[in-house]
C-alpha cells in the first residue's frame, strides 16, 4: 500500500511537471473543415489548387499565434476529408463536419456537381459555402435559392462565349476556318460546358463537325482524339478537368492533331501542364488567367515555402484571397457564422488578386481564357478584366 501510494504521488507530481511546462495553449481553438478529393479522378486537381491555401492558412495564422478576436489568439484546427471524387461522400463528410466535429466553417468542396450537390446541407445548418471550384449557368438560380452561397469563377456561359469570340476573331482575319471538334468530361461541369457552348458556337457561325462526351475517369483518350482528328477540325475545344487534360494533350502530341486553335479547361493552368508538355505547350488556351501583380507572386513564394506546391494561375489566387477576406472577417466579427455572412456581404475586400466584392454573392471580375505563351500562363479573355495579352494560333507540337 505505502509503494502504491508513493507511486502514484510520483505520477500525480510528473503529470503536474509537464503540466507546467507544457506551452500555453491559444484561448480557443476555431475548427475550420475541408471536404474534397485526395484519391479518384479529381485528386490530382486538387492537390494543386484545393488544399494548399487552406493548409497555409492553417502554418500562417498559427505561426503569429492564431486569429485576434477581441484581444485575444485563438488557433486555428484544420480538419481534412478525403471524398473520393464522390459526391455522396462529399455529403457525408460535410454532415460529420457539422455533427460530429462541430466545425465553425465548411470550406466548399472541389467540382461543380460537387458544390451543387451540397448547397441544401450548406444552407440547412447556415453555413457560409464559397463555391471556388465551380462554374454553372445556375448562379442567380442557386443564390436566390440559398443566401449563404457565394461564386467566384463565374458562369458557364461566359466562357463558352470567350472561346467562340477568339476563334470568331481568328477566323474573321482569314487564321482559321469555322470547323471545329468539341470533347467534354461527362459530369456536370463538362456536360453544362458542352450544353452552353453548342448554341453559342452556332451564333458565331461554326460548324461543330465533332461532339463526344466521354467519362469521367477515362484512362485511354486515343479514341477521342483520333475522332477529332479525322473530322479535320481548325479547332479543338476540350471542356475538361484535371486527368483528362493532361492526357488529351498526350494523344493530341502523339497522334499530331493538327489544329490551328487547341483549348482544354481545367489544369490547363497548372504550372505542371508547361513542365510536362514543355514547347508543345506554346499557344494552348485554357481556362483561367491572372493578374500577374506583386502581391501574387509573393503569394506563389509562401504556398511553395510552405506547402512545396505550384499554385496554378486560375484558382490558386482566388483560394488565396478567400482565406485573407475570412482572417480578416473573423478577427472582425469573431466566429459567429450569421455575423460572417452579414460582414462580407456588406463590405469589398483587399486581397492578393484586388478588390473582392462579393456583396452580391458572386464574384463580378474573372478570366474565362488564358494562353501559354513563353513559358508564361498569360489572360488573353476575361469578363471585367483588364491588361489581356493577344492570342497566337497553335503551331505544331
Amino acid at each position: 500500500m505505502q509503494r502504491r501510494t508513493i507511486l502514484s504521488l510520483a505520477i500525480g507530481t510528473a503529470l503536474a511537471v509537464s503540466v507546467s511546462i507544457a506551452p500555453a495553449k491559444a484561448d480557443h481553438e476555431i475548427k475550420i473543415g475541408v471536404v474534397g478529393p485526395k484519391t479518384g479522378p479529381l485528386a490530382g486537381g486538387a492537390a494543386v489548387s484545393h488544399w494548399p491555401p487552406y493548409r497555409l492558412w492553417e502554418k500562417e495564422v498559427n505561426a503569429r499565434g492564431g486569429f485576434k478576436i477581441d484581444g485575444k489568439r485563438h488557433k486555428m484546427k484544420l480538419i481534412e476529408y478525403d471524398d473520393r471524387t464522390n459526391p455522396g461522400e462529399t455529403i457525408k463528410a460535410i454532415n460529420r463536419l457539422i455533427n460530429q466535429d462541430k466545425a465553425h466553417l465548411i470550406m466548399a468542396p472541389y467540382g461543380t456537381g460537387f458544390n451543387l450537390a451540397t448547397a441544401p446541407v450548406f444552407a440547412k445548418h447556415g453555413y457560409p459555402q464559397f463555391a471556388i471550384a465551380a462554374v454553372s449557368d445556375k448562379i442567380d438560380v442557386m443564390i436566390k435559392k440559398f443566401p449563404s452561397m457565394f461564386f467566384f469563377l463565374g458562369d458557364t456561359t461566359s466562357y463558352a462565349r470567350s472561346v467562340a469570340e477568339i476563334m470568331a476573331k481568328m477566323r474573321d482575319a482569314g487564321k482559321i476556318n469555322n470547323r471545329v471538334a468539341m470533347v467534354n468530361v461527362g459530369d456536370t461541369f463538362g456536360i453544362e460546358l458542352a450544353n452552353a457552348a453548342r448554341p453559342v458556337f452556332k451564333k458565331f457561325g461554326f460548324k461543330i463537325v465533332y461532339d463526344k462526351s466521354y467519362p469521367l475517369g477515362t484512362q485511354d483518350l486515343t479514341p477521342v482524339i483520333k475522332a477529332a482528328k479525322a473530322s479535320n477540325p481548325d479547332s479543338f475545344v476540350a471542356w475538361s478537368y484535371p486527368p483528362d487534360t493532361f492526357g488529351l494533350a498526350k494523344q493530341a502530341k502523339i497522334e499530331g492533331l493538327k489544329v490551328k486553335v487547341y483549348y482544354s479547361a481545367v489544369a490547363t493552368a497548372f504550372p505542371a501542364f508547361s513542365k510536362v508538355y514543355g514547347k508543345s505547350a506554346e499557344n494552348i488556351l485554357g481556362a483561367g488567367g491572372v493578374a500577374n501583380t506583386a502581391k501574387f507572386q509573393d503569394y506563389l513564394k509562401r504556398l511553395k515555402a510552405g506547402t512545396g506546391v505550384d499554385g496554378d494561375y486560375w484558382g490558386t489566387p482566388v483560394y488565396g484571397a478567400l482565406t485573407e477576406l475570412l482572417t480578416e472577417t473573423i478577427e472582425k466579427v469573431g466566429i459567429d457564422r450569421a455575423a460572417i455572412l452579414k460582414h462580407i456581404k456588406s463590405n469589398v475586400f483587399d486581397t492578393l488578386m484586388g478588390p473582392v466584392d462579393l456583396r452580391k454573392q458572386n464574384l463580378p471580375i474573372w478570366w474565362t481564357v488564358g494562353q501559354w505563351q513563353n513559358g508564361v500562363f498569360e489572360g488573353v479573355k476575361g469578363t471585367g478584366t483588364s491588361g489581356e495579352k493577344s492570342v497566337k494560333l497553335k503551331s505544331g507540337w
